[in-house]
C-alpha cells in the first residue's frame, strides 16, 4: 500500500470514527474521564491519544506489518492535534 493510500484510508478512518463516536475532542475527554476514575488520578485527552499511540506501537512491534495497526496510528497522531489545540 503506498504512503497516499494509507493516509487516505487513515482520514476515511477518522471520518468514520466520528461519525460513529462523535467529534474526537469529546471522545477523548469522555474518555480520560472514565480513565480518571478507574486509574484514580486525573487523565488528560491528550494522554489517552498517547496510550492508545503506545498500545498501537507496541502491536505492530509483533507485527511491523499489520495495516490497521499502521492506520490508527496514523489516526491517534492525528487526533493529538486536535485533542491539544
Amino acid at each position: 500500500m503506498s504512503a497516499e493510500t494509507i493516509l487516505a484510508r487513515a482520514a476515511d478512518v477518522l471520518a468514520d470514527r466520528s461519525k460513529t463516536y462523535g467529534e474526537p475532542r469529546q471522545n477523548m475527554a469522555a474518555i480520560a474521564a472514565r480513565w480518571s476514575v478507574t486509574l484514580g488520578h486525573p487523565v488528560t485527552p491528550a494522554q489517552v491519544v498517547l496510550c492508545m499511540l503506545d498500545l498501537k506501537l507496541a502491536r505492530l512491534r509483533r507485527d511491523p506489518g499489520h495495516q490497521d495497526s499502521m492506520v490508527d496510528v496514523i489516526g491517534y497522531a492525528a487526533l493529538l492535534n486536535e485533542v491539544t489545540r
